[in-house]
């Protein structure tokens, strides 16, 4: 019995650090990346304050009023986090072409783990530019409805950063070739995004993009982004939240058995 438990101890441990380091890993690789973080943040805000600025004035023209720029904000967050999250199975082709994956894949560990402290990384760069943006709309005068709403913000974000890299690093175990994961991240992103509700009312769509967006995963990010951040929502907070931890620990699952089967 002492044994049993000494040798889960040990697994355990083992686990623990390598996820550990995996995620520290990415971490000093995004700190490096000084170009990677502006263009992160430079590129939402773009959208945040041109799109805010176009909308407003088009109602405006049309009489229908003013668009708050804080409905765009979520949008966006959700669009940032999105972007990064798949584009972190790129990391995963990086090391196979540097000889980095067939190192840690031939160590003494459970490959999930691998992929988990991976992951976690990603995850924690897209909360990081998902959490920058947030603040920066609101020195622009986006008005939160509260300070615990935008905490709770955070751990939406981490739903949704989890959801889409485990994608992400399912589709980079299957694929070999950086033209081919930006084509495929590609033909995922725009659809995904356009159909979020991201940018628009999901009640004023048709019933049919109604049905399409309502199969969409991030749109159940967004809308749970903006109950937290401006305490309206058009789903309930409650079914946002299950789509949301059941698609994350899908496709971590799925992330994680394709990459313990991957190849170096």
């Amino acid at each position: 019995m002492t044994s049993l438990i000494s040798d889960l101890r040990r697994n355990c441990s083992i686990a623990t650090n390598t996820v550990y380091t995996l995620w520290l890993r990415e971490m000093l690789r995004f700190r490096r990346s000084k170009s990677r973080i502006i263009g992160s943040i430079a590129t939402p805000l773009f959208f945040l304050v041109i799109l805010g600025t176009a909308f407003n004035s088009s109602f405006q023209m049309r009489g229908g009023g003013d668009t708050n720029i804080g409905f765009l904000t979520p949008g966006i967050i959700g669009m940032s986090i999105l972007f990064s999250s798949l584009m972190g199975g790129v990391s995963i082709l990086w090391d196979r072409e540097f000889g980095f994956l067939k190192e840690i894949l031939i160590a003494p560990v459970p490959r999930f783990f691998v992929a988990l402290g991976k992951a976690l990384g990603g995850v924690t760069t897209a909360m990081i530019q998902g959490t920058m943006i947030m603040l920066v709309a609101l020195f622009l005068g986006v008005e939160y409805q509260s300070y615990s709403g935008m905490v709770a913000s955070v751990g939406i974000m981490l739903l949704i950063g989890l959801g889409f890299i485990g994608l992400g690093i399912a589709l980079a175990s299957q694929i070999e070739s950086h033209e081919g994961f930006q084509m495929i991240m590609t033909f995922i992103t725009m659809p995904v995004l356009l159909l979020s509700g991201a940018f628009y009312k999901i009640e004023d769509l048709p019933m049919w993009l109604k049905t399409l967006t309502y199969l969409d995963p991030l749109t159940y990010g967004i809308a749970a982004l903006r109950y937290t951040l401006m305490g309206e929502s058009e789903i309930p907070i409650i079914i946002c939240l299950i789509v949301l931890v059941l698609f994350a620990a899908t496709t971590i699952g799925l992330g994680g058995h394709l990459f313990s089967r991957t190849k170096a």
